[in-house]
């Protein structure tokens, strides 16, 4: 693991984050209409776990951020659904939908999104303070 070091190690680590929080999001509307024959097989929605991470010398420089450490599964049954028609419909006619939510989906791609932006305007600041300390010694 990388030392935490400055706000741009702190700003990095979270853009980071909610970038994987963005691509589960793609990757779970990308799947919200896929059907299945089977419940094991059908599409479960996945999440980033996120985990605080601490400076190492915490105490000394209060410096702290989060890290996207692991993806899982949601707990969250299929759609079973009646349609004997349907050529991926098991033996007594059902089909399952992808666990996905689309509308807890897009909520979710507008918190990262803001998020992501709002990391940035860190950066974009701190940039612009650091500038106006140089050319204040000129």
């Amino acid at each position: 693991m990388a030392e935490i070091r400055n706000i741009f190690d702190i700003s990095g680590r979270a853009m980071s984050a909610q970038l994987t929080r963005l691509n589960t999001v793609a990757s779970n509307l990308a799947n919200a209409n896929n059907v299945s024959g089977s419940m094991e097989k059908a599409y479960r929605a996945i999440k980033p776990v996120f985990e605080t991470k601490f400076a190492d010398r915490l105490r000394q420089s209060g410096l702290a951020s989060v890290d996207a450490v692991q993806i899982k599964e949601v707990n969250r049954l299929p759609e079973k659904v009646y349609m004997p028609e349907h050529p991926q419909a098991n033996e007594e006619g059902f089909i399952f939908n992808a666990a996905v939510n689309v509308e807890e989906e897009l909520v979710e791609m507008l918190e990262a999104s803001r998020q992501y932006q709002n990391n940035i305007e860190v950066v974009s600041t701190l940039r612009s303070l650091m500038m106006r300390t140089i050319n204040m010694g000129k």
